[in-house]
């Protein structure tokens, strides 16, 4: 990572917006000439190898509780690394597409509000993915 303080970890938590990861990935691949390898298909490529890290994390595990108690810091750093890698990358490749990602995601989930009613919510127990394959 740079030395500059423009990409220093921060000292204490603060609530992260979409708009600064996307313009701190624009300068990042910026700086390092990278700009002419994002294209959506080699951004795509990538995010799906990142997610099939993640899927490693998981893979043999069984369910796992929520909160992760049973997991050691390193293998909780681990996945937040992984978990990390695929946002950024979903941003970066949303970006280089021209895309509003949290508009979309901010559409989409009043979508999926409107085709699953919470009326319809004892019916369809079975189903409750945050997102639908429409």
């Amino acid at each position: 990572m740079e030395n500059s303080s423009e990409f220093a970890i921060p000292t204490k938590p603060k609530d992260v917006s979409l708009q600064e990861l996307r313009d701190r990935l624009a300068e990042f691949a910026e700086v390092r000439g990278w700009v002419q390898h994002h294209s959506p298909r080699n951004l795509l490529l990538a995010l799906v190898g990142e997610v099939g890290e993640l899927s490693e994390i998981f893979q043999w595990k069984g369910e796992v509780a929520r909160g992760l108690p049973n997991w050691s810091p390193d293998d909780k750093e681990h996945l937040e690394e992984e978990l990390s890698d695929v946002l950024l990358y979903l941003i970066r490749l949303a970006d280089v597409c021209g895309l509003d990602l949290g508009q979309a995601a901010l559409t989409k989930i009043i979508k999926n509000a409107r085709k699953y009613p919470i009326a319809d919510q004892s019916s369809s127990s079975s189903s409750s993915s945050l997102t639908t394959n429409n």
